[in-house]
């Protein structure tokens, strides 16, 4: 039976090369340093956006245009209260500081609702993320399962909670932005979701013996509406708006948090706004750590433009709830991963029947007879 070390990445950050599973195809690899910073995402100060007549139209003006570019950018000033900031990060570096035993306890892998997993929690990758991530499920409160939030270190699930509170009220305001925006009723982008969902995921990304060779979370959409990300100041998040011709590393800002809109957004405005197309890469010198927070709609939340302006055609055929959307997103994702690794395969084994043609020429070769031998 595997130790349980095996099953974390504890053991293998210290192996000096890269296990197999974790290896990615040359195109999907990263051009970009983790540290190689870039300025192009927008930095926003959230201050005065209360103010109706005073900076709220200034705010409003440079979120629509981030997210008519890139679909992310970073705010300041947030109201969001650093001490407890400071708190998550902390419990968070604590838990995956324990020994892999007590990580294990709450492993989710199985299709349980919540708690810790080395990767990823959808089945069926063909390669694995270089991260350990920790998931709570947080809204609706109702749906609550706390036998699957990590009670470990102390404090966390209390810490959680208000974590999860406070996000939640900054993506409702950051939202009332967006439906003023596109010429709706402030409410408008949450009256869509009917029901909002929330996941709190914590991301672990330990030093990678060949970060070259891998990523710590593949290129991707996010598929509900906002998503606010914390993240430390090691770097790692990635983003590209020339579907994947070139990528920048966001800069790290002390005290922000990186905002960007995933699919849901994306379709209720019309594909106006952008859903932010971005992967995370690692190092060898450093650990990293982040806090993503997913605001999604209701599974039968309808999914289909809000508002549609002169001239434009709907991005979408038809409405489908917010759940159809997902999987079949999943299902897209995943067969593609299937023939990716098929196609690995078969040209394995084509190389391999190459060669084997070659061993066999070879060997014809050195066992023929001279040509003055047949004719003699």
């Amino acid at each position: 039976m595997a130790p349980a070390a095996a099953k974390t990445l504890t053991y293998l950050a210290q192996q000096k090369t890269l296990e197999s599973s974790f290896v990615r195809d040359e195109e999907e690899r990263p051009k970009v340093a983790y540290n190689e910073f870039s300025d192009e995402i927008p930095v926003i100060s959230l201050a005065g956006i209360d103010e109706v007549d005073g900076r709220r139209r200034e705010i409003c003006e440079k979120i629509v245009e981030a997210c008519e570019n890139w679909g992310i950018f970073q705010v300041v000033d947030h109201g969001v209260d650093q001490q407890l900031v400071a708190e998550m990060t902390r419990l968070a570096k604590e838990f995956f500081a324990l020994p892999p035993d007590e990580k294990l306890r709450f492993d989710m892998s199985g299709a349980k609702k919540g708690g810790f997993i080395v990767s990823s929690h959808l089945q069926g990758e063909s390669v694995q993320d270089w991260r350990e991530i920790v998931i709570y499920f947080s809204y609706p409160k109702r749906e609550r399962d706390y036998s699957r939030w990590p009670h470990k270190p102390e404090g966390w699930r209390w810490a959680t909670e208000e974590y999860s509170e406070k996000l939640m009220g900054l993506a409702g305001k950051l939202m009332e932005v967006l439906s003023e925006a596109m010429g709706l009723e402030k409410e408008g982008l949450s009256k869509a979701c009917v029901d909002m969902d929330q996941k709190v995921v914590v991301n672990y990304y330990p030093k990678c013996p060949q970060p070259d060779l891998t990523l710590g979370l593949k290129r991707h959409t996010d598929p509900g509406t906002i998503t606010l990300l914390l993240q430390d100041q090691v770097g790692g998040l990635q983003a590209t708006r020339d579907n994947g011709k070139t990528w920048i590393t966001v800069q790290p800002v002390e005290a922000a948090f990186v905002v960007n809109l995933g699919d849901h957004a994306h379709y209720l405005t019309n594909g106006r706004f952008k859903n932010a197309d971005h992967q995370a890469v690692v190092n060898s010198n450093h650990s990293r750590l982040s806090i993503a927070t997913f605001q999604n709609p209701a599974p039968n939340a309808t999914v289909y433009p809000l508002k549609i302006r002169e001239g434009e055609k709907p991005v979408m055929e038809e409405p489908i709830t917010f759940a159809e959307m997902y999987r079949r997103k999943m299902s897209k994702d995943l067969e593609i991963a299937r023939m990716k690794k098929l196609a690995k395969e078969n040209h394995l084994q084509d190389l391999e029947n190459e060669k084997h043609l070659q061993e066999l020429d070879q060997k014809a070769k050195l066992e023929a007879k001279p040509l003055k031998e047949i004719l003699a």
